[in-house]
């Protein structure tokens, strides 16, 4: 199938088809713009039609042959590969572990009740992690590099345990023949010089938690005390960027219904000194104030137009910037796995609460419905997982014409089943902001690759 969309970058057009099945991009004039709408029957509006009718017909005619051409070679309107897919269930390749269920913040959007995931206050143990990591290396088949996420809750409250399960974990996989990957995710509150080199030296990924502007931060992002925090937690994330260097970091924020501007909150980071940025839209229940609705969705794609063009621009600057969602590589793309399932939840990614359950991932944990066993006995319940791994792309309906469907994976499973009560439902707003990144992602991509 083919999709055609348009970006405006210095008030110029630029046309795009998008062929969804073989991953192909062409950056085309409005005449074969135009064609292709008509070759593949897809609708144009009165303008187009219009302009369509006014191509002479020897052009038309022109056109129409080299989009047979580019069917005939199969980077145009290319069939369907698979009709079914059924992910591996014997193998884990990733946990995350919920190292406590307690914040030292307390953020209007938490999904994690203040990080207790509707739990008691629970601290992971050393032994618990020790047995978690043990489970890994069991049923990660031939797997040589795995990974584990340090998540919470606040992880830096049981940050010692922390250490310890590294330590544990870098002699039981080296004896093992396989590595282990570490990311830890962070407010950033408790971060002192100590931990900071710490995590510069273990950690392959470290997400450090801010939400952009001052304004926005602390409109949704309280400390327990009352005190304003942003200073301090903006100053700890600048003196972790001084030592990280090339390594992979992150600021990672979310913005919800009460900074619908957003790309403000990036360009503020940016000239922040960070150059690795993601700001997540928030998922909440539709009643909540900050909650992100349909209502919203125009709103936010022209913010995200407007970013992609500050984003093009700045890119060119000594303010060159990576952002999350528009990062696109266009030569190889994900995965089969990541392109028919998405992140993997519930087959080859888990996880682990503070007290050795397993869940298909962390907005999971907590839901007894979805609890698949411990780490020390292992599966319980396989049926829960064979679930995820029989929901593909491929099986929803919702997914069969979508243009992003490979490169989201069918959508987040937790968030479908919070909207829709299943994990193969839709959540449309999600999907809405999807397709929008991907198409101003593929132009960027084409952009750059011009100038």
């Amino acid at each position: 199938m083919v999709h055609t969309f348009t970006f405006h970058y210095k008030s110029k057009p630029f046309h795009f088809l998008w062929d969804i099945e073989s991953g192909s991009l062409h950056h085309v004039d409005y005449a074969a713009f135009l064609c292709a709408k008509e070759r593949f029957g897809l609708e144009k509006n009165e303008k187009e039609q219009a302009d369509y009718t006014a191509i002479p017909i020897v052009e038309k005619n022109e056109i129409m042959t080299e989009l047979d051409t580019l069917v005939a070679e199969g980077s145009l309107d290319a069939p369907h590969p698979l009709q079914k897919f059924h992910k591996n269930t014997a193998l884990v390749k990733a946990l995350c572990l919920h190292i406590c269920h307690d914040c030292n913040m307390c953020c209007d959007y938490c999904f994690a009740s203040g990080g207790t995931y509707n739990t008691a206050k629970d601290y992971m143990s050393y032994e618990t992690g020790r047995q978690a990591i043990d489970f890994l290396l069991k049923n990660s088949g031939a797997r040589h590099n795995l990974e584990v996420d340090f998540f919470g809750g606040e992880p830096l409250l049981n940050f010692e345990v922390v250490k310890q399960i590294v330590t544990y974990s870098q002699k039981r996989a080296a004896q093992l023949g396989k590595e282990i990957l570490f990311t830890l995710t962070t407010n950033c509150l408790g971060l002192n010089q100590d931990i900071i080199n710490y995590l510069n030296e273990n950690m392959e990924n470290v997400v450090l938690s801010v939400d952009g502007r001052k304004e926005t931060h602390n409109g949704v992002r309280h400390s327990k005390s009352g005190k304003d925090v942003y200073d301090k937690i903006l100053q700890s994330v600048k003196d972790f960027r001084k030592v990280r260097g090339n390594k992979k970091y992150y600021v990672r924020g979310t913005f919800t219904a009460d900074n619908l501007d957003f790309a403000d909150d990036i360009f503020y980071l940016n000239d922040q000194g960070f150059d690795q940025i993601s700001l997540e839209p928030v998922v909440l229940p539709l009643d909540h104030p900050l909650a992100i609705t349909e209502a919203h969705v125009e709103t936010i794609c022209k913010e995200y137009e407007r970013l992609a063009e500050g984003y093009i621009d700045r890119r060119k600057t000594e303010k060159w910037f990576n952002f999350f969602h528009f990062m696109m590589d266009l030569e190889h793309g994900p995965c089969i796995n990541k392109r028919l399932t998405g992140c993997g939840a519930g087959t080859e990614y888990l996880a682990v609460s503070p007290t050795g359950d397993l869940y298909p991932c962390h907005q999971f944990v907590g839901e007894q419905e979805y609890y698949l066993g411990n780490v020390v006995e292992g599966i319980l319940y396989p049926e829960i997982r064979e679930k995820f791994a029989c929901t593909s792309v491929l099986d929803k309906e919702h997914c069969k014409d979508c243009p992003a469907k490979y490169y989201c994976g069918g959508g987040c499973s937790a968030n479908a089943k919070h909207f829709t009560g299943s994990i193969a439902g839709q959540y449309k707003v999600g999907c809405e902001l999807i397709r929008k990144r991907l198409e101003l992602s593929l132009a960027i991509a084409c952009i750059e690759s011009l100038e």
